[in-house]
C-alpha cells in the first residue's frame, strides 16, 4: 500500500515556520492537518454530522484539547499512569479555540462539530495553543462545513529591546510586561486574552494592530489551501421559516414586550415577559394542528417560540440603547450599577470580602498557608507549581435555580483562571512573601459579570488577610450593540440580559495607571479596530469608578496577619546539611514535624522555611533544626548549660549532640582550686569556642568573653 497523497503549505509567524498538511493522517474524519512548529507538533481533527440535532436550540459545538504527557517524554503521575481528567490548562486552551469560531456559524444551524486537538510533540518552547487555533481552522475549511472563516490566531509578547514579536516562546512570554492571544478574520478582531503586567490601552492596541498582520497571513493560506485541495463548502439555508411566528410575536406581545423593558426593574420584567410568552404560548396553540409553525415545533422538537421571543426581546433592548440612549435597567451607557463592598466578614478566615455591585454578589475568601501546600502541576507545560491559586464557583441558587451542586465546568474554570490572572501582577514575590496563597470566589447573586466581581472581591480579600499586594485591582465588563450603518454603542458593566442579547463581552481589569488581564468575545462577526479602542478608553473611566468604590472600604493591606493565619519564619542551613535533617527515609524531618507540630519546607539552596500556627512551635523545630546543624567554630560564642564537673574542668553542652570543656583556668580571671562554687550542674553560661583539636574535642573558655562577644551569642 502506497503512503497516501499529501498536500500542505508553510507560513512564517514570528520568524519562525509553521508547516500544515493534510492527506496523511485521520482521513475518516471531515477534516483533518498537522500542524508542526518547531518540535511542537499537533493533530487537528474536525467531524461534522450528517444531520442536525433534533430538539436543540443552539449550535452544538464540541471542542477537545488534549495533552499528551508522552509530548514531554513523560508518563503521567498519579496511581493509574493516565492522563485522565484535562487540566485546566487543557481546558482554557478548548475554550481558547471555541471562542473565534462559534460567532462564525450561521443562525440555525444545528449540526454537530466537534474539533480535537491533540498534542503529540512539545518542545516547551513554540507554545501549542495558537498553533491549536489555526489548526482549527484549517480542519474547519477542509471540512465544507458552513463556516464563515477562516480564522487566524497569534500570541503578541515584547522581546528584551521592548519590540513587538509574534508566538513568543514561554521565556519570552514570561519575561514580557505582554501576554496577549489575538484572534479573528482576514479583517475584524473576534477574540482577546491577555494577562499583562500593568500595561496601557495603547499598549494593547499596538499589539492587536501588529496581530492582525499575522492574522491577515494565515487567513489567506488557508483560503489558498481549501482551494488547492478541491474543498466544496456547504450553502446553508435555514430550513425553517419563522417569520409568521414572528409576526405573531409582534401582534400580541410587542407592547408587553416593550413595557417590561421600560420598566427598569428586573423582576418586573422577568414576570411581564412570562406572561407576554404565556399569551403567544396561546395563541400558537390555537392554530390549527397542521399549520407550518405547529408542524414545525413538533417535527424538531425546537421551541422555536422562545427562540423568537428571544429576538423580540433583542430587538426591543437593542432598540432603546441606540435610539434612545437608555439601557433596560435605566442606566445610560457609561454607568456603572450601584455598589457596597465590606471585608472581614468570616470571622475564621485568614481575609475575607463581599463585592455587590446591582445584582451581582460574590463573597471572596483569601487563606494563607505554606510554601509547602503549592499546587503541584503534572502538565506539559515548563511551569510546575503555583503559589497563588484562585477557584471561581458558581451555585445555581445565585441565578434563583434548583441545580445540583457539582465540580467546576468549563465556564468556572475560564472565569476562575480570569480573575487569577487579573490579581497576580499585583502580588508580591515568594522572597517577599513566603505564604502560598488560595482565594475562593463564592457567587451568591449573579446578573452579569461574575469574573470581574471575583476579580474586584479577590483583590479585597487579599488585603484584608495582609498579602501585602502593590496595588488594588478592579474589573468591569463592557458590552457593544451594533446595527447596519449605526455607529456602535459600548456599554459599560454589562448585565445578564445585555451579555445575553448583546453582541460582545469585554472584561478588563487593572488598577488605576495599568491593564493587568483583558478578555474579549464576540457574539457579532468582529470589532473594528476604532470600536475596540473606545471600548478600552471607556473601560479604563469604569474601572477607576469602581476602584474609587471599593477604597471606600478598604485602602491599604492589613498591617497584620489574622490571628487565626499560621506563621512564618525562614532560616538557612549549608547545602550539606540537608540530607542530615531530612534523615534517612525522611525519619528525622517527620521526627521534627511531630514534636513541633509546624510544616516544614527545605528548598535545594538550604533555605528552610517553617510554618505553624503557634510560636512555640516554630521555635521547637528551629531548635531542632539548628541542632542538627550545628557546628562549632573557633571563636564561636555560645549558651550553653554545664552538664558534668571533672577536677580539671566543666563540660558544657553546646547543642547539636556536642559538648565541649572548659578547663579549670578558663572559669574564672583569678586562679582557682576548685571548679564549684563558681559553676555548677546546670548553670548556664556563655562560652567562646578557642581550640578544636583533631579529633574534633572543643576547647572552651568563659573568662576570655567579652561584653562585645556576648552580643554575638548564639543562644
Amino acid at each position: 500500500m502506497t503512503v497516501p497523497e499529501t498536500k500542505s503549505f508553510q507560513l512564517e509567524i514570528g520568524g519562525k515556520t509553521v508547516t500544515v498538511e493534510t492527506g496523511k493522517y485521520a482521513n475518516s474524519t471531515n477534516g483533518s492537518v498537522t500542524v508542526r512548529c518547531g518540535d511542537t507538533m499537533l493533530f487537528v481533527h474536525c467531524c461534522v454530522s450528517k444531520e442536525p440535532r433534533v430538539g436543540i436550540d443552539f449550535f452544538p459545538l464540541l471542542i477537545d484539547y488534549e495533552e499528551r504527557m508522552s509530548a514531554i517524554g513523560r508518563i503521567p503521575g498519579g496511581y493509574n499512569r493516565s492522563e485522565g481528567k484535562a487540566s485546566d490548562k487543557a481546558i482554557l486552551i478548548s475554550r481558547l479555540i471555541d471562542r473565534p469560531i462559534r460567532p462564525l456559524f450561521p443562525k440555525g444551524y444545528r449540526n454537530d462539530i466537534q474539533i480535537v486537538a491533540q498534542l503529540f510533540s512539545y518542545d516547551q518552547e513554540n507554545q501549542p495553543d495558537t498553533l491549536a487555533m489555526l489548526g482549527a481552522s484549517c480542519a474547519l475549511m477542509l471540512s465544507g462545513a458552513p463556516f464563515e472563516g477562516p480564522i487566524g490566531a497569534v500570541r503578541v509578547s515584547k522581546d528584551a529591546d521592548g519590540n513587538l514579536i509574534a508566538n513568543p516562546t514561554h521565556k519570552q512570554a514570561d519575561d514580557s510586561d505582554l501576554d496577549i492571544v489575538v484572534a479573528g478574520t482576514h479583517d475584524s478582531v473576534i477574540m482577546v486574552e491577555a494577562g499583562c503586567k500593568f500595561v496601557t490601552e495603547d499598549d494593547i492596541m499596538n499589539a492587536v494592530e501588529f496581530a492582525q498582520v499575522e492574522i491577515r497571513k494565515q487567513c489567506e493560506a488557508q483560503l489558498e489551501f481549501a482551494k488547492a485541495c478541491g474543498v466544496v463548502k456547504e450553502e446553508f439555508v435555514n430550513p425553517y421559516d419563522t417569520s409568521e411566528l414572528a409576526k405573531i410575536i409582534e401582534d400580541t406581545a410587542h407592547d408587553m414586550i416593550f413595557d417590561a423593558y421600560h420598566h427598569f426593574d428586573r423582576e418586573y420584567r422577568q414576570n411581564k415577559l412570562e406572561e407576554a410568552k404565556k399569551l403567544v404560548k396561546e395563541k400558537v396553540e390555537a392554530l390549527p394542528d397542521d399549520h407550518y409553525i405547529k408542524q414545525i415545533i413538533e417535527e424538531t422538537g425546537i421551541d422555536f417560540v422562545a427562540e423568537e421571543f428571544k429576538n423580540a426581546e433583542k430587538h426591543i433592548m437593542r432598540a432603546m440603547i441606540l435610539d434612545e440612549g437608555v439601557r433596560a435597567d435605566g442606566r445610560k451607557p457609561t454607568e456603572v450599577r450601584p455598589i457596597w463592598c465590606e471585608v472581614g466578614v468570616i470571622p475564621r478566615a485568614h481575609g475575607s470580602a463581599v463585592f455587590t455591585r446591582g445584582q451581582t454578589q460574590i463573597l471572596s475568601v483569601a487563606t494563607l498557608a505554606g510554601p509547602g501546600m503549592k499546587q503541584e502541576l503534572d502538565g506539559v507545560d515548563p511551569e510546575t507549581e503555583k503559589t497563588y491559586m484562585h477557584k471561581y464557583i458558581f451555585p445555581g441558587f445565585s441565578v434563583g435555580e434548583v441545580k445540583p451542586l457539582r465540580g467546576p465546568g468549563r465556564r468556572e474554570v475560564g472565569h476562575g483562571n480570569l480573575a487569577e490572572r487579573a490579581n497576580v501582577p499585583a502580588l508580591p514575590s515568594q522572597e517577599e512573601f513566603g505564604y502560598t496563597i488560595r482565594v475562593t470566589s463564592d457567587v451568591l447573586e449573579s446578573n452579569g459579570s461574575t469574573s470581574m466581581g471575583s476579580t474586584c472581591g479577590s483583590s479585597m480579600a487579599l488585603m484584608n488577610a495582609g498579602v501585602p499586594v502593590k496595588c488594588m485591582i478592579g474589573g468591569v465588563a463592557m458590552g457593544m450593540i451594533t446595527e447596519p450603518g449605526r455607529e456602535p454603542v459600548v456599554l459599560t458593566d454589562i448585565q445578564g440580559i445585555e451579555d445575553f442579547l448583546g453582541d460582545m463581552d469585554f472584561k478588563v481589569t487593572g488598577n488605576d495607571d495599568g491593564i493587568t488581564a483583558l478578555q474579549m468575545d464576540m457574539k457579532a462577526k468582529g470589532i473594528a479596530n476604532d470600536t475596540l479602542r473606545r471600548a478600552l478608553a471607556q473601560a479604563k473611566e469604569g474601572r477607576l469608578h469602581i476602584l474609587g468604590e471599593m477604597r471606600k472600604v478598604i485602602t491599604e493591606p492589613a498591617k497584620e496577619l489574622s490571628p487565626y493565619a499560621p506563621a512564618i519564619t525562614t532560616m538557612n542551613i549549608p547545602v550539606e546539611d540537608i540530607g542530615t535533617v531530612i534523615g534517612p527515609g525522611g525519619k528525622q524531618i517527620r521526627a521534627i514535624i511531630d514534636a513541633s507540630g509546624a510544616e516544614i519546607d527545605i528548598q535545594d539552596n538550604g533555605v528552610v522555611t517553617i510554618t505553624s500556627n503557634d510560636q512555640e512551635g516554630a521555635a521547637i523545630a528551629k531548635r531542632m533544626i539548628n541542632d542538627l546543624t550545628f557546628k562549632p567554630e573557633v571563636g564561636m560564642v555560645i549558651k550553653g548549660k554545664v552538664v558534668r564537673i571533672i577536677p580539671i574542668g566543666a563540660f558544657v553542652e553546646l547543642g547539636g549532640g556536642k559538648d565541649g570543656m572548659v578547663h579549670i583556668s578558663q572559669i574564672c580571671q583569678e586562679r582557682i582550686e576548685t571548679i564549684e562554687p563558681h559553676v555548677n550542674i546546670g548553670d548556664e553560661v556563655i562560652v567562646k569556642v578557642i581550640k578544636i583539636d583533631d579529633k574534633g574535642r572543643i576547647n572552651l573558655t568563659i573568662k576570655g568573653v567579652t561584653d562585645e562577644d556576648k552580643a554575638k551569642c548564639i543562644n
